[in-house]
């Protein structure tokens, strides 16, 4: 079977088709970060008008990648939540049109369970695995037992993980997506010249929290200074970093010892990280799990994954109807 998946839940737009849940015949994404890069983060209204623009020649080039026609396709899946609602709207309601004038089925899907799932686009993982999904939206943990049988753990309590280093970015001044940038610099500091603190739940529960680490580095920065701490931004991003990656890796390696689970998947645009795939595989061998990593392109925000978990549900004879909303706040 094939299927078209869409994928427009925050600042990318993006499709893919895929075929019989595996083979990936296009897979592609536009990027906004030039247009939110002035504002640091991403602006909900610039967002949904950019997909509304980019949504058909993202679609058709896809398509024409692909070498086929819309009268092949099997099924289309759309992303309807969790996200923005404005951006969600967009690509519902275009796959909505287009299901109907060609009579071709569609489904919603969670966003969260398509980052779940990643993994497969590439290799089997076998179940059950422990699920660290970290992004600028969301900070997740899951045990997944099969496919639609997923078990949350714990989540952040404030900001999402890819959240604090936009914000840590901004406040360095360093542009966006702070992600990608901390990560460049941080290779060129050392994690160990700042003592950031490690938030910590001490219910025992796999929950996290971020905000106490980004006022800390706020904090730090006033204090020193622009023209103080400028020499030293390359330690400051490491160790903020570092700070970070403890704090992802910790929890999730306790979930591998009390629920004895063996294998790990990250996944979410954070996982691209160098340093937390460098020290959750450290970790995850001293103790004999097995991590896994979906490539790059499939950590972030895209179509494919969005296609993925549609195959399963369309095969499972799951269609939706016309009335579907977009549901911002969709939990998994």
């Amino acid at each position: 079977m094939l299927v078209l998946g869409v994928e427009t839940s925050c600042d990318d737009t993006a499709a893919a088709v895929l075929l019989d849940g595996r083979t990936i015949l296009s897979n592609l994404v536009s990027s906004q970060d030039e247009v939110h890069g002035p504002y640091g983060g991403v602006v909900p209204e610039l967002a949904s008008r950019q997909h509304m623009r980019q949504i058909l020649p993202i679609v058709d080039q896809a398509i024409e990648r692909a070498g086929i026609g819309l009268k092949d396709l099997g099924g289309f899946a759309v992303t309807y939540g969790p996200g923005l609602t404005g951006s969600l709207l967009v690509g519902l309601s275009f796959v909505k049109g287009v299901s109907f004038r060609c009579g071709i089925p569609y489904i919603g899907v969670n966003h969260l369970e398509a980052h779940l799932l990643a993994v497969f686009l590439e290799r089997d993982v076998p179940f059950p695995y422990i699920a660290m999904l970290a992004s600028g939206g969301h900070t997740l943990l899951y045990l997944v037992r099969d496919f639609s049988d997923y078990i949350h753990l714990g989540g952040t309590r404030d900001d999402a993980a890819g959240e604090a280093f936009d914000k840590v970015a901004k406040m360095m001044g360093l542009g966006y997506p702070g992600g990608r940038v901390i990560d460049q610099m941080a290779s060129n500091g050392d994690p160990r010249a700042i003592s950031f603190p490690r938030s910590r739940m001490k219910s025992g529960s796999y929950d996290f929290s971020f905000s106490g680490l980004k006022t800390a580095v706020w904090h730090y920065l006033r204090d020193r200074g622009q023209r103080q701490w400028e020499d030293q931004k390359n330690d400051i991003a490491a160790s903020f970093q570092e700070a970070v990656v403890d704090m992802l890796v910790a929890p999730t390696m306790r979930a591998t010892k009390e629920l004895r689970v063996r294998r790990v998947v990250l996944t979410g645009g954070v996982s691209v990280n160098s340093r937390l795939r460098i020290k959750m595989e450290e970790k995850a061998k001293e103790v004999g799990v097995k991590v896994y990593f979906p490539s790059p392109a499939l950590c972030t925000d895209n179509g494919a994954m969005i296609a993925l978990a549609g195959h399963h549900w369309l095969e499972r004879g799951r269609r939706d109807a016309l009335d579907l909303n977009a549901d911002a706040d969709l939990t998994l």
